[in-house]
């Protein structure tokens, strides 16, 4: 059986900031963590070795496989910093174009430095994730 990786822990989120190795994407990861928690209304928490995620749903696709993520969350890694969104979200895109310098896969958008966009965007991003997975994955 499928072992999920990414599991919420009891690990310091601040003692994982402090090991990042640059400065500057410590700076940034310090802003982050302030935009997301007043944002999501969440405490911090760390998934894995590596995710500051805020708030968490449960999912379940049609294959049968199940398991719990953060509603939203970020991780200041050595090349670039990760944010991760709702996957199929649809007006994520619309959201993006208005955002700033980024590239972005599936389910992360990747930023070089907070300056590069604009926090009133990602603020909105957060908030429209935040709606869309708890529409789609009610709890209770």
């Amino acid at each position: 059986m499928y072992e999920l990786k990414t599991k919420e822990n009891d690990n310091s989120v601040i003692e994982f900031i402090e090991n990042v190795d640059s400065p500057k994407k410590r700076d940034d990861a310090y802003r982050l963590l302030d935009i997301f928690t007043e944002t999501t209304g969440y405490p911090a928490k760390m998934w894995g070795p590596s995710i500051i995620g805020f708030g968490s749903y449960h999912y379940k696709y049609d294959s049968g496989h199940e398991g719990d993520a953060p509603l939203v969350g970020f991780s200041p890694r050595k090349a670039k910093i990760s944010l991760y969104f709702a996957t199929g979200d649809t007006e994520r895109e619309a959201l993006l174009e208005k955002f700033g310098k980024h590239t972005s896969g599936k389910a992360c958008v990747y930023i070089n430095k907070v300056a590069d966009i604009d926090v009133e965007v990602l603020k909105a991003l957060i908030n429209q994730s935040v709606v869309f997975l708890t529409e789609r994955y009610p709890t209770g």
